[in-house]
């Protein structure tokens, strides 16, 4: 193999490695289990989705999207926990189910056609969203 080639492989192989990275698409998966635990994620650009699931007690997940397109999701299973979530710019996705007693969610959006989804089901359950923008949506059911 000539310098030439080794180069020109070394160059193809960082590029499409690279590729996703930079087109934006990212994918971001956090599972923990247990007490006092706490995730925080962001991410900026088009095309994300970050899901972020937690199970026990005393949980925080703090959670940022700044671009289009983009996919926030957060689980919790268990009492105490929170989620805090914000989003900014077109076409979002920011949904959080928690399922057990005293758990509070609050989301903020900016821009225009996103969705807020908030699913809680238990006992002296929390949830808040505020939009900002235009053709927004928010949703929360709790039982």
């Amino acid at each position: 193999m000539t310098f030439k080639t080794l180069t020109l492989s070394a160059l193809t192989a960082l590029t499409l490695g690279a590729a996703p990275v930079l087109a934006g698409g990212n994918t971001a998966n956090v599972v923990q289990s247990g007490w006092l635990n706490g995730i925080g994620g962001g991410q900026a650009g088009d095309f994300n989705h970050m899901e972020l699931y937690q199970l026990g007690l005393g949980n925080n997940i703090f959670a940022t999207q700044d671009g289009s397109d983009n996919v926030s999701a957060h689980g919790q299973t268990g009492v105490n926990n929170d989620v805090v979530s914000s989003q900014a710019g077109w076409n979002n996705l920011n949904a959080t189910g928690q399922f057990g007693t005293n758990n509070t969610v609050d989301m903020n959006t900016t821009g225009g056609a996103n969705t807020n989804v908030v699913l809680q089901y238990g006992d002296g359950n929390s949830a808040s969203t505020d939009v900002q923008g235009f053709g927004n949506s928010s949703v929360i059911v709790q039982y």
